[in-house]
């Protein structure tokens, strides 16, 4: 059996509830997938989105629900070392992906506020813009589990707002376009093990800020959010659930106001009426 298909027997086997049905459940649940559709499946290079590629993969062939797929690469200023890993895995996995360049890289990487915002809103628009010249209607991003949890925990420390990584949106700037994350409740731990068990090795951060600075100096708010998650499991075994549960269970009579739109609504607008 070629290498590759020994990958994907390991998805619906020895990963089949850890990886396949997760995947499974949030297609349906969430609703991210419908008649017709032709979705972009976007590949950074790293695990997250390898492991989705092989999962859509997957699902292409068995489904009922007919869709179309294209895999694309963006490649935003990747050096020759990272370039190269991620091209072999794509023949490792059998994965036939479009690759395209930009110089994103570069033109964050001079900004002295805020690159990372910079980079990560141009690469969003990039990839946007390239599916919809490949006339698809969705674009697949590889944000799973606890990138849910760290966003919500990081926009209430660092923002002051209770907001959460949705499953899905319609894209304000690209009519007709929508983006879906598929692997919304698959565990971190469950895809690194996946690739332990295959024995797959994937470029991890790989953007130009990173590469120039020694590891030691780089301490992202997520990577301090994740380290905080683990202490306060220590405290609750039950956390990362929980606040993964809490943005579907928000208690709007208890809270002291939220935003529809741009419109922000009080809990004092209507508070005499509840006492009547």
């Amino acid at each position: 059996m070629e290498r590759y298909k020994e990958i994907e027997r390991s998805i619906i086997t020895t990963y089949r509830s850890r990886l396949w049905s997760k995947f499974m459940k949030a297609i349906k649940e969430y609703e991210l997938i419908k008649e017709n559709d032709r979705i972009c499946v976007c590949i950074s290079g790293g695990k997250d989105s390898m492991v989705m590629a092989k999962l859509f993969q997957e699902l292409k062939r068995h489904s009922d629900v007919y869709f179309e797929l294209e895999f694309i690469v963006m490649n935003p200023g990747y050096n020759k070392r990272n370039l190269d890993k991620i091209k072999e895995n794509l023949e490792i996995l059998n994965i036939d992906a479009k690759i395209f360049e930009t110089d994103i890289f570069e033109v964050a990487s001079i900004q002295t506020k805020s690159p990372c915002y910079l980079c990560a809103k141009m690469r969003r628009g990039a990839l946007y813009n390239f599916a919809q010249g490949l006339n698809c209607n969705k674009i697949a991003l590889g944000h799973h589990y606890d990138d849910v949890i760290e966003t919500t925990l990081m926009n209430m420390l660092n923002s002051g707002t209770f907001q959460t990584m949705l499953p899905k949106l319609h894209s304000d700037n690209y009519e007709g376009m929508e983006l879906i994350r598929p692997l919304y409740l698959i565990r971190e731990k469950d895809i690194k093990g996946w690739c332990k068990r295959n024995e797959l090795e994937f470029i991890e951060c790989a953007c130009k800020f990173t590469d120039e600075v020694k590891s030691d100096k780089v301490s992202s708010q997520r990577l301090k959010t994740k380290l905080l998650i683990k202490e306060l499991i220590s405290y609750n075994q039950f956390v990362e659930s929980n606040i993964f549960s809490s943005a579907s269970n928000v208690n709007m009579d208890m809270i002291l106001g939220y935003k529809k739109g741009d419109k922000y609504i009080s809990y004092l607008d209507d508070y005499d009426n509840k006492g009547e």
